[in-house]
């Protein structure tokens, strides 16, 4: 019975975090495209390109993340299973909101530089 609770959590856990990386991924690069089209002046096919390879590298990362954690030591009962999943699935949940805003602060950052070089530029024209 102990290893098949343990084969049962993987495969719950897995599909949950799989799919929860997915969907943050695909809601934060959607609203992403907006600002690494300001930080790429409108160049659709650098913003389009560089936010493509952003949701890449989120995927390896969290999806590496959730294997990296898989680990269950010990389940004796279904009570020790939805305990062990709730822990499991709630610590991923905060570790995807902390990545969704490390992302957030990059594309931030990245409109705030694009900005100041543009008004840079601007500013060396006008002179």
């Amino acid at each position: 019975m102990n290893n098949q609770l343990i084969v049962t959590a993987y495969f719950i856990y897995l599909p949950i975090a799989i799919l929860m990386t997915a969907l943050v991924s695909r809601k934060l690069f959607q609203s992403g495209k907006v600002f690494m089209m300001d930080i790429f002046n409108s160049n659709e096919q650098y913003a389009l390109s560089t936010n493509r390879l952003f949701e890449l590298g989120f995927y390896l990362i969290n999806i590496g993340f959730a294997f990296k954690i898989l680990y269950i030591a010990d389940l004796t009962t279904h009570k020790a299973l939805i305990e062990v999943l709730a822990s499991k699935i709630g610590g991923f949940s905060i570790y995807l909101g902390v990545m969704m805003f490390a992302n957030l602060y990059l594309f931030f950052r990245g409109k705030r530089i694009a900005g100041e070089r543009r008004r840079e530029r601007l500013a060396a024209m006008q002179e």
